[in-house]
């Protein structure tokens, strides 16, 4: 039975939808398809599977016809009517990389959206592996993501009447800047009643961040990995506490058990992660009872294969390969994201979502400034990419002084485009670092390590 608790404050009750025939924005309600995914969450693996193959051949029949890259690539694929892929066909599909997609552009995008998928709308990531993409979605695609929002909240029995704050990139504010929020986010400010929010530009100096916390006192603080990292031992160090905090949650990088250790002890308080990527929404949730993650099953595939593209079996890492379920804007077939994931077990909770044990990869460090000042370094993807045609970026910083930008490019870049780069990069760090200029063919990385747009050699004071 589902049950809501009693802070949750329903502001509309709405129709309902089938999973997995979605009828379209029109006639998905976020809260019906939270109830179904309350649902859906206790069916077994198998029958989820099931239901998996089923979409995935209603959304790979729409890719062929309708989007131009598939139309080629899938040409040969068979489908027949009203019998869904088989896994082993499924498996033969091939893999679609981020230079596929980075080289498709716009051949990616479909050309007869739904109508009933409601508009689409665009999204710039630079990712895990530092190149810059441009990615699609509908809004049903987004109604999935606030749903699956909803259900983190949920799972994590978070008292919806209580402060939440965040410290992450932000498009609005500048470095030291907050704003006041009147609910947690979109997903809340549909479905239900919140107390007070408030964000913080996370390129804000770590000790400005732990006084606005403190003069925050907030029930819930989300942020990156390394910047909780960062806080907590500013904390720990200096004494300070934050009473009233109940949970904290990460996002957008790896989590390391050192973190969520030093979060224990800075705060007293567990953390709950979450994995996911700008192109594809939630990958991964972490289970309510356990620091393992459940696949968000119901709007994603997530393979996890071994460099011969064979299934890993629970223990194995493996390399992440995706494909989201509802998005007909720019679908993506088995699309390698760049990460490295170990397969877990069955989860003891009795949910029959998959499991990840664990994503495998580097963290981006912290920024350190001459003033020993630490900062996280959000490199706008977009404003680079308006400057030049590049495909990678990654930036080191060698000394208090001096950063080196790694740059893969498409063509030579002129001297005017790199003094633009450098305003650009500059701009991002808060300071006029020294900057070399490093072309390279390929920026590599180690098996199993996420790559890491910006590494610091510097060790904070």
């Amino acid at each position: 039975m589902f049950k809501l608790p009693q802070s949750f404050k329903i502001k509309n009750a709405v129709p309902g939808l089938h999973w997995p025939s979605i009828p379209g924005a029109e006639g998905v309600s976020l809260l019906a398809l939270l109830y179904q995914l309350e649902q859906s969450q206790w069916q077994s693996p198998e029958d989820l599977l099931d239901l998996q193959l089923k979409q995935a051949t209603i959304m790979l029949d729409f890719a062929k016809q309708t989007v131009p890259y598939y139309q080629k690539t899938l040409k040969q694929l068979s489908l027949r009517t009203g019998k869904p892929i088989s896994l082993q066909q499924w498996r033969e599909l091939p893999i679609l990389t981020r230079q596929h997609v980075q080289e498709a552009g716009n051949l990616m995008v479909s050309a007869a959206i739904p109508a009933d998928h409601g508009k689409k709308a665009s999204l710039q990531s630079s990712g895990s592996t530092g190149k810059p993409l441009t990615s699609w979605q509908t809004e049903v695609s987004q109604t999935f993501f606030h749903a699956l929002t909803m259900r983190n909240h949920l799972w994590h029995r978070r008292d919806f009447s209580k402060k939440f704050t965040a410290i992450r990139v932000s498009n609005t504010l500048k470095p030291g800047e907050s704003k006041a929020n009147a609910s947690w986010g979109p997903a809340t400010a549909m479905t239900v009643e919140t107390g007070p929010a408030a964000t913080l530009h996370i390129n804000t100096d770590v000790k400005q961040q732990a006084v606005w916390l403190m003069e925050q006192r907030p029930a819930y603080l989300l942020s990156f990995p390394t910047n909780l990292h960062a806080l907590a031992t500013f904390f720990l160090e200096n004494g300070n506490s934050l009473p009233g905090l109940e949970q904290v949650i990460a996002y957008g990088e790896v989590l390391s058990p050192e973190t969520r250790l030093l979060c224990r002890e800075a705060w007293q308080v567990e953390v709950k992660d979450m994995y996911s990527a700008m192109e594809v929404g939630y990958m991964a949730l972490q289970c309510p009872d356990h620091e393992h993650y459940h696949v968000m099953a119901e709007n994603i595939m997530v393979e996890v294969i071994d460099e011969n593209g064979h299934p890993c079996l629970p223990g194995e890492l493996g390399r992440v390969v995706l494909t989201p379920l509802h998005n007909f804007a720019m679908p993506l077939v088995r699309y390698e994201i760049g990460d490295y994931a170990e397969v877990g077990s069955p989860c003891p909770c009795g949910r029959g979502l998959p499991v990840i044990r664990r994503v495998v990869g580097r963290v981006r460090n912290m920024l350190i400034l001459p003033t020993g000042e630490e900062r996280w370094p959000v490199m706008n993807s977009k404003a680079v990419s308006s400057i030049a045609p590049i495909l990678q970026l990654q930036m080191v910083q060698h000394s208090l002084h001096a950063v080196e930008v790694r740059l893969v490019v498409k063509r030579a870049i002129d001297q005017t485009e790199e003094a633009q780069l450098k305003g650009v990069i500059i701009d991002t760090l808060g300071y006029p670092f020294e900057l070399k200029f490093t072309y390279m063919d390929e920026i590599s990385r180690n098996r199993g390590e996420k790559f890491e747009e910006f590494i610091s050699l510097v060790r904070p004071k």
